[in-house]
């Protein structure tokens, strides 16, 4: 024990000490009641399990929902964002906006089409893309930009499509956390030219896996179509001639990405409560930011006053100068308490495949700095007013055994 701490503290599960919980509470997890069974359970005994009529009415609720004209499922949001770089056209030779402070999707997608990523840093604060650093950024090989609502906070999106505006370029936002968030009064998938949302177990409604792409631009929409099935079409209207009822016509290189009726009857039902979902994440949202405010030394989460967040994650932040310990065992303590905290994320520019590619340490110098404190609390709408009273007395009993004294 530290010289600076004392010991009328209670002694750590990861010292022996008894833990806060009996078992381990995950940072995220699906919520699936008897309607979503049953939906998957219809399609199963249907004429279509893939390729029939649950795609199109998933595709319905979402676009509706997001306020789009049109939406393109795809088997998962990974395979979204590739079809959306594919839309816009990027090839060899064009760069790609994006953060590093994200999952590898939002700039693997770039590379599969043979572009270019370019890192902005984020905002010291809300641990978004910075407009700015985007705007010092852009230069005339520029084709796109891919911000990311980060934990579900939407991005500036006004300031982000004014700079596209400006420089000709494409916005597709990578809004996989953000389904249900809302800035300047407009639900996200409203904003951008192409907006993708991902159906992850982990995120706010669930397909198992899968990705979308809302737009309001029609040309989009035809490629993405075609993109997500081999580059291959049957409409009648789209031939280039028709041998008959059989004929169908390769007319690009695409992939397979298609989503199945099973996965699409359970989004179809799951989207049914996304704004209970959304409303549950925001209220134990709310309850960690009032107990951790009075945690010295730990930063809740700093909100856009026009955004509002629809919470698939909470972060947290650590005042290394506050506490005699690492960042990794502070971390460790909470997963001995049975707290399954994670970290979000690993910048991508310092992963080992993107170093060899010529990215360098120091290139985001705020992201990089966010990476070495923060942690990831448990947070989904299925967790119990007593499973995020756990989390807060694990926090307190850590922070406490952990503080410096002045």
């Amino acid at each position: 024990m530290s010289k600076n701490q004392t010991t009328c503290h209670p002694l750590l599960a990861l010292h022996g000490g008894q833990p806060v919980r009996g078992s381990m509470l995950a940072y995220g997890a699906q919520w699936l009641d008897e309607t979503d069974i049953e939906a998957v359970v219809s399609v199963l005994r249907s004429d279509f399990i893939t390729q029939g009529p649950k795609i199109a009415e998933f595709e319905r609720k979402v676009a509706a929902y997001a306020g789009a004209s049109y939406a393109v499922a795809f088997s998962s949001g990974t395979g979204a964002l590739h079809g959306a770089c594919y839309a816009a056209g990027i090839q060899a030779g064009d760069e790609v906006i994006t953060t590093s402070m994200t999952f590898l999707a939002s700039s693997n997608c770039v590379l599969y089409c043979g572009g270019t990523p370019v890192f902005a840093d984020i905002h010291p604060e809300t641990y978004n893309i910075d407009p700015e650093d985007i705007s010092s950024k852009i230069t005339t090989r520029t084709k796109a930009i891919i911000p990311v609502d980060y934990t579900g906070q939407p991005v500036q999106i006004d300031r982000i499509m004014e700079l596209a505006r400006d420089n000709g370029l494409v916005v597709i936002q990578d809004a996989a956390h953000s389904i249900g968030a809302e800035y300047k009064g407009r639900r996200v998938g409203s904003w951008a030219d192409m907006t993708m949302f991902s159906f992850h177990p982990v995120k706010h409604v669930t397909t198992g896996e899968g990705g979308i792409i809302v737009t309001n631009n029609e040309d989009y929409y035809k490629k993405l179509l075609l993109f997500r099935n081999h580059g291959m079409t049957k409409d009648p209207d789209d031939l280039l001639k028709n041998d008959g009822p059989w004929y169908y016509e390769m007319q690009n290189l695409g992939y397979h990405y298609r989503m199945t009726d099973i996965q699409a009857a359970l989004g179809a039902s799951q989207m049914d409560k996304l704004d209970e979902y959304v409303k549950r994440r925001r209220d134990i949202a709310a309850y960690y930011t009032k107990e951790i405010a009075e945690i010295e030394g730990i930063q809740v989460p700093v909100q856009y006053q026009d955004a509002s967040s629809s919470w698939h994650l909470y972060v947290i932040r650590f005042d290394a100068g506050r506490f005699n310990a690492s960042r990794k065992e502070i971390f460790e303590a909470l997963r001995a308490e049975n707290i399954g905290v994670h970290v979000h994320y690993i910048p991508v520019h310092l992963q080992p495949y993107y170093q060899k590619l010529g990215y360098l340490q120091g290139s985001c110098p705020v992201a990089e700095a966010v990476y070495q404190q923060i942690i990831t609390l448990p947070l989904f709408p299925r967790m119990t007013d007593r499973d995020a009273e756990d989390v807060i007395t694990a926090l307190r009993k850590i922070a406490a055994y952990y503080r410096k004294i002045d």
